[in-house]
């Protein structure tokens, strides 16, 4: 048996934790730069408030409801996530952390010790308000897909509050009767849309799908979806999410940038960022692309964009700065108003099986990176950085409506008055 559970509407959930006052009204959070609605609460689902929906479009929806408005506030929302996935991870002998709010379970010698799955569902639902107060959907089901179903079901189908099982024919149906296929894990809306002209416009019908003739008008993904849709093990948790082929690091600028050191700065923190996550999957770039544009809304937009090859492929996180600062010239251009900037890695490989360069040294230093990203793991992000970095805040995103980081900085810890 495997469970998929997840948070309810994570990010907004995650501003009520400690904010008692805003638990029962309507919250919706905004992207980078307080720049489109990332996600709402289901009270604010309920005045049907749209997601990623320019903030500026609804304000005065926003106003007229008396929504809160909160800035994405990324320090709370990871500090939350692992907490929260350390209480579910003791429900289960297997855990796999899918995404921030997202954690799979597979039950090999705890399922002897379940009796009843839904009230175990519960169980952990209770364990998280509890302890991390977030409220979280449960969802049973005997392969992963069929767990992500149940989810599905558990969070949005009328009748299952917050759980739901598939283990059997009638239980499946059931629940994926009520789902459209889009609904399916890896059923995106193009594919969706070839499928509707099929005829198949819910999941069940989809199940019912002979497998082997819908790989040949598919693909071999939609073959495993249907095999797991009947119970048949296709996934395994390396299948479920492997490591990135590309990693980006970009964003927009809180202000325009205009000067060629602001823009440095703003760049080698992309190239640190970059540095840090390929080390996280073990992987090294052969090549780098970094780019900078002004805004496509203004006057005379201009974007430009170049291409870095590596002698050796690297994931340290100077050697992708160095690369940036030898394209810098070629990408600033004076006048500018500068809105985004951003560095990709590409052609990535694994750390494990790079075969050596007779001929070219690498210029990486390991035991420099390791100790870096352990400093800042342990003491909080940016407590090393890059020289080059910038310290200046005038790049930064713009987060007007951001709420206490009340669990990773000292002046935002909580404070209770005890009166006698």
């Amino acid at each position: 048996m495997y469970a998929l559970v997840d948070a309810v509407a994570f990010y907004a959930s995650a501003e009520k934790v400690f904010d008692p006052s805003i638990r029962k009204r309507p919250v919706v959070v905004l992207t980078n730069n307080d720049g489109c609605i990332c996600a709402v609460s289901p009270e604010a689902r309920a005045l049907n408030i749209p997601k990623f929906e320019p903030y500026f479009k609804l304000r005065h929806l926003l106003n007229k409801h008396n929504v809160v408005v909160r800035s994405s506030n990324y320090e709370l929302y990871a500090d939350l996530s692992t907490r929260m996935m350390e209480v579910i991870g003791r429900f289960s002998d297997s855990q796999y952390i899918y995404s921030i709010d997202e954690s799979f379970l597979q039950f090999t010698g705890f399922a002897a010790l379940v009796k009843d799955w839904h009230q175990y569902g519960h169980d952990i639902r209770k364990a998280v308000w509890r302890e991390i107060k977030l409220p979280v959907g449960v969802g049973f089901g005997i392969t992963p897909t069929l767990a992500k179903a149940a989810n599905h079901a558990a969070k949005k189908l009328e009748g299952y509050n917050g759980v739901a099982v598939i283990d059997d024919i009638p239980s499946a149906k059931a629940i994926l009767s009520r789902m459209k296929v889009t609904d399916i894990w890896g059923i995106g809306k193009r594919l969706g849309q070839k499928l509707a002209l099929m005829g198949i416009n819910d999941a069940w019908t989809l199940a019912k799908q002979s497998p082997k003739h819908m790989r040949k008008q598919f693909s071999v993904v939609v073959e495993r979806t249907i095999e797991e849709l009947n119970g048949h093990i296709c996934l395994s948790w390396d299948e479920v999410k492997s490591p990135k082929q590309e990693i980006y690091s970009t964003r927009s600028f809180g202000e325009r940038v205009t000067n060629i050191n602001d823009l440095k700065g703003s760049l080698a923190t992309h190239c640190a960022t970059v540095g840090k996550k390929l080390r996280q999957q073990a992987s090294l770039t052969h090549r780098v692309v970094i780019f900078a544009h002004s805004s496509p809304y203004e006057d005379n937009f201009y974007k430009r964009s170049y291409l870095y090859d590596f002698p050796v492929p690297t994931n340290d996180s100077r050697v992708i700065a160095n690369a940036m600062n030898e394209v810098l010239s070629l990408l600033y251009s004076e006048g500018v108003r500068y809105y985004k900037a951003g560095v990709g890695a590409l052609e990535l490989v694994s750390e494990r099986y790079i075969q050596a360069d007779l001929f070219s040294t690498s210029a990486d230093n390991k035991t420099l990176m390791q100790s870096m990203d352990k400093i800042n793991h342990r003491f909080g992000k940016g407590t090393i950085k890059l020289a080059s970095e910038q310290q200046s805040k005038g790049w930064s995103m713009r987060r007007e409506f951001l709420s206490p980081r009340y669990t990773t900085r000292w002046s935002d810890i909580p404070r209770i008055n005890c009166c006698d």
